[in-house]
Formats: C-alpha cells, sequence, structure tokens
C-alpha cells in the first residue's frame, strides 16, 4: 500500500551506538544530539500547542465580556469563536505539504512571527467584524505551526517507545493549554479588558522563535510534489460552505440557502478527494486512510473534540450567566476535569503496551459517554458539583483516546510524509473544534431561541436582545427593575438549559459512536513506519 521503504526525514536523531554515516550521507548535528537535547527541543515545540489550546479555550471564556463590549448577534458570537479554527482547518493540509516542501522549521518560524503580529491586532479590535478578521488571519499564521510541531516530532524521536511517550506528552499540551486558558484568561478578564487574552501569544512566541533554530535542524521531503492551488482551494470551500450552512441553519431556520451550501461543501469535498485520488503527487495521499489505524484514529479525534469543544462552549457560559461564577472562578471549576485530562493522557502510555488499541480506546471514551450522560441529567440543578464531575469524566476519557490515536496516525504515515499525515491530524482537531461549536453550538442557540419566553413588559428591541443569546438576556436584565430583571434571567436559564440537555445527549451519542469506530478500526499501525 505505501512505499515503507522511504528515507527517514534527514533530522531522525539515531539512537546511541549507531553506526558511523558515511561522509556523502553524514548526518547534521542535530542528528547526533542525545536523548537530553531531544527532550529539550520537545518543551520548545510544545510552545505552539500550548498556546492554540489556550487560544481557543480562553476566547470561550471572554465571550460574555465580548459580547458586553462589542454587542454581536449569535451568528457574530459563534463566527468570533469559529473564524480561528475555519481557516486553520482548512489550511492545515495544505501547510502541511508546504513544510514539507520548503521545510518544516521555516514554516513554524514565519507561523509564529504572524500569529504574534495577529494577536495583537486582535487584541485591540474595535468592532465584532474586525475581531472575526482578526481570528481568521490568526487561522492562517496558526495552519503553519501545528503541522510543523507534530511533524518534527515524529523525526526527532525515531524509537517509538520514545515517540510514545512523546506524542503522549504533545497530546496533553492541548489540555494543558486548556487548563490554562480559563485560569489565566479568568485573571485577566478580572483586571484588564477581553483583548488582554489575545496578547498571552507574545510571551509565549518570543522563546520558540529565539530557541527554535538553535535545537531543531531543518527538514523537509525529499521529493515534495506539486502546488496544487485548486485541492487548497477545494479543501477551504468544503469546510467553509458546511460550516456556513450549519451556523445559517441554525440561526434563520431551513432554506435554499442552507441547503444549497450544505451541499456545496459536499461536492467541493468529494471534487478534492476525486483530485488526490487521480494525482500522481497528491497534496493528501487519501491512501493513508486504507489503513483502520490512520483513519479511525483520524475519525476518534474528530468525534471527541467535538465534543470536548461544544462541552466547553456551552459550560463556560453555564458558570458565569447561570451560575454566577466570575471568569476566574469558572476557570478553577473545571481545573480538575482538564489536569485530569493531561494525567489520563500520561497514564495511558504503559497501558497502550499491554492493551490493544481496539479495547483500550472503546473503554475511555465509553468513560466521556457517561460525564455527557451526567451533565444531561442534572442540567437545570443547583450547584456546580455535577458539572465539575461530569467533565472530570469527559477528560478522562477523551485524554486517554487522544494519546493512543495521535500515536496510532504518525506511526502509520511514511516519515517522509510526516507533515502530511500530521496536518490530518491537526485537522481533525481543529475541524472537530469548528463543528463542536457550529453544530453543537448552533442546535443550543437555536433550542434558546424557540424555548425562551420573554416578559411582555420589554419593548421590542430589549426582547430581540434576550432572544439572541443568553449574553444578551443577561445585559437587558442589567438595566430592568429588580424583579423584571430576575423574571428573565430566570427564563433565560431554564432555556438554555434545556438546549445543554439536547446537546449533551448529542455529546453521549458522539462518545459511543467514538468507541464503535475505535473497536473496529484500531490496531497496531501494521505495516506502517514504526522505526
Amino acid at each position: 500500500m505505501f512505499d515503507q521503504t522511504t528515507p527517514t526525514p534527514t533530522v531522525a536523531l539515531p539512537e546511541r551506538g549507531a553506526p558511523a554515516a558515511s561522509a556523502a550521507n553524514r548526518p547534521d548535528p542535530g542528528r547526533r544530539a542525545g536523548r537530553g537535547r531531544r527532550w529539550i527541543a520537545l518543551a520548545v515545540l510544545m510552545l505552539p500547542v500550548l498556546l492554540v489550546a489556550v487560544d481557543n479555550t480562553v476566547l470561550s471564556f471572554a465571550l460574555p465580556a465580548i459580547a458586553r463590549d462589542l454587542g454581536p448577534t449569535a451568528a457574530q458570537q459563534l463566527w468570533i469563536i469559529d473564524a480561528y479554527p475555519l481557516v486553520l482547518a482548512a489550511l492545515l493540509v495544505s501547510m502541511g505539504s508546504a513544510g514539507d516542501r520548503w521545510g518544516r522549521r521555516r514554516m513554524l518560524l514565519i507561523g509564529s512571527v504572524g500569529f504574534a503580529v495577529m494577536s495583537i491586532a486582535a487584541a485591540f479590535a474595535p468592532t465584532a467584524e474586525l475581531l472575526i478578521a482578526a481570528r481568521a488571519a490568526l487561522g492562517f499564521f496558526g495552519a503553519m505551526l501545528m503541522p510543523s510541531t507534530l511533524s518534527l516530532l515524529r523525526s526527532v524521536f525515531t524509537d517509538r517507545e520514545e515517540r510514545r511517550l512523546a506524542i503522549a506528552i504533545w497530546a496533553s499540551g492541548f489540555a494543558a493549554g486548556a487548563a490554562l486558558g480559563p485560569i489565566v484568561g479568568g485573571l485577566l478578564l478580572e483586571h484588564f479588558a477581553w483583548g488582554s487574552v489575545f496578547l498571552l501569544a507574545v510571551p509565549v512566541l518570543v522563546p520558540l522563535v529565539v530557541l527554535l533554530p538553535l535545537l531543531i535542524p531543518e527538514s523537509r521531503d525529499p521529493a515534495p510534489g506539486r502546488i496544487d492551488v485548486l485541492s487548497i482551494l477545494l479543501s477551504f470551500a468544503a469546510m467553509g460552505s458546511v460550516v456556513y450552512g450549519i451556523k445559517h441553519l441554525a440561526t434563520e431556520g431551513l432554506d435554499a440557502l442552507a441547503v444549497a451550501a450544505v451541499l456545496g461543501g459536499f461536492a467541493a469535498g468529494a471534487w478534492f478527494v476525486r483530485r488526490q485520488l487521480r494525482s500522481p503527487v497528491p497534496m493528501l495521499d487519501m491512501r493513508l486512510f486504507r489503513v483502520g489505524a490512520f483513519g479511525g484514529g483520524v475519525l476518534v479525534n474528530l468525534l471527541s473534540v467535538i465534543a470536548l469543544v461544544g462541552f466547553l462552549f456551552f459550560v463556560s457560559q453555564h458558570l458565569q450567566l447561570v451560575a454566577g461564577l466570575s471568569p476566574v472562578q469558572a476557570g478553577l471549576a473545571l481545573a480538575p476535569g482538564l489536569v485530569t485530562m493531561i494525567a489520563a493522557g500520561l497514564a495511558v502510555v504503559p497501558l497502550a503496551r499491554r492493551i490493544r488499541p481496539r479495547v483500550l480506546v472503546p473503554a475511555a471514551v465509553s468513560v466521556s459517554a457517561g460525564g455527557y450522560l451526567m451533565v444531561a441529567l442534572t442540567a437545570g440543578q443547583e450547584g456546580i458539583a455535577g458539572v465539575i464531575v461530569a467533565f472530570v469524566l469527559l477528560g478522562l476519557g477523551i485524554g486517554m483516546a487522544e494519546t493512543v490515536s495521535n500515536e496510532l496516525i504518525l506511526s502509520a504515515a511514511p516519515p517522509a510524509k510526516a507533515g502530511a499525515a500530521s496536518a490530518v491530524s491537526e485537522t481533525a482537531y481543529e475541524l472537530g473544534a469548528v463543528l463542536g461549536t457550529a453544530l453543537l453550538g448552533s442546535i443550543l442557540a437555536a433550542w434558546y431561541r424557540a424555548t425562551l419566553e420573554v416578559p411582555s413588559a420589554l419593548t421590542a428591541a430589549q426582547a430581540d436582545a434576550a432572544r439572541e443569546t443568553l449574553a444578551g438576556a443577561a445585559a437587558v436584565a442589567e438595566v430592568l427593575p429588580a424583579d423584571l430583571g430576575a423574571e428573565l434571567l430566570a427564563s433565560a436559564a431554564h432555556a438554555f438549559d434545556g438546549g445543554v440537555v439536547v446537546t449533551s445527549i448529542i455529546g453521549v451519542a458522539l462518545m459511543l459512536a467514538a468507541g464503535v469506530v475505535a473497536a473496529f478500526t484500531l490496531d497496531d499501525a501494521k505495516g506502517a513506519t514504526s522505526e
């Protein structure tokens, strides 16, 4: 199926005791680096991973403040969240292929500088429209960051056992960033304007730009394919059209535009797949998906991230706008689940040596399904204990499943195509982030608007603002008489929690579906390059 004799990229580091290379093929200094240098290099590669994770979760917690300041509509709120992961997901495969061609380290450096500049632009955006545009630009540069980190990791850690632990740490970086996002972001939001959350990128990326050239040598595909502009446009059109159709369906209802957008997206996706299959050197080798460990791992990641991001989208609003917690308190409430996710991702490494993936991953995601079921059963009840326990269960299962699936994805691909394979894994993450808010967020928004009972004493403008979002209802309640404001908030909380029940049931189904996929597809990457 694949040519398993593809040479390992030039950054692969030989183990101690390996025979010396000939003068013609003598490795560069990075290849002779010892174990300590490899792990220092991993720490540097973790910086953009932490940054992307922080950027996703901190924005969810900043959304109520953004809503009060910029006054976005319900659709604009979703676009503020989704513009970044949508553009990032649409370009990940393209940027992964570009890194294979022009150098993965070079793409990582360019992306880091651009991301820092656009983070500053987002921090001072004066309108919702400009914030959405800045978020889209962040997605463009973010697409240069993520495939490069995982593909360079694949090249640095050539030993399978070392690589499994390194990938566990890499995957845990997302959970660590998610844990830091709400807490650090909450502290910033209590003392500074919401734009401060974007400025976190600058101090994170400065050491990356300084240390990366010193620790990690350049790496690229020795035989890259041509630049396929049409495939880039097709991948972007496929994801953009489908997400737009889902959003339009949630905000405007079923109409010709929503149907046309979704069908157009599927058509563009089908054209993209057909073009890759017919190309002698495709931008994305679709044959990778014939390997169960690869295709199954990608699908498990996609379903898991949809469930995780969808949960964070509604729980951050529930904790602040329904339970009445401050941003810091809300972040601390989620910290146990996020810490559990990190610990589970690392603890699963020794288990993965003894338990087959098709057994281990279904068991893990079943625990996550139990977390979502707890949310569905406890929604609307006073207190936040149920939410905390539910997120611990969700994090436990997803942390274990993603470490195993990511290692299988990376081991299933030929080393020279590490960038493209890493990009597919990252695309599953970011597409999951898009669909988590676009699908579950849109369903929640539609349920909220359909079931909210607005007090008759409100003006038409106040009623419209209250129906747009939960944050809009909270803002209206602040200017109403105490009794009327309390009545509106109670009605809004009831409508919102009703939507949470619906989305939680969908979350249970997503986790169970991930378990079924894992049980039938995941196994050790037979025939894959594991050295």
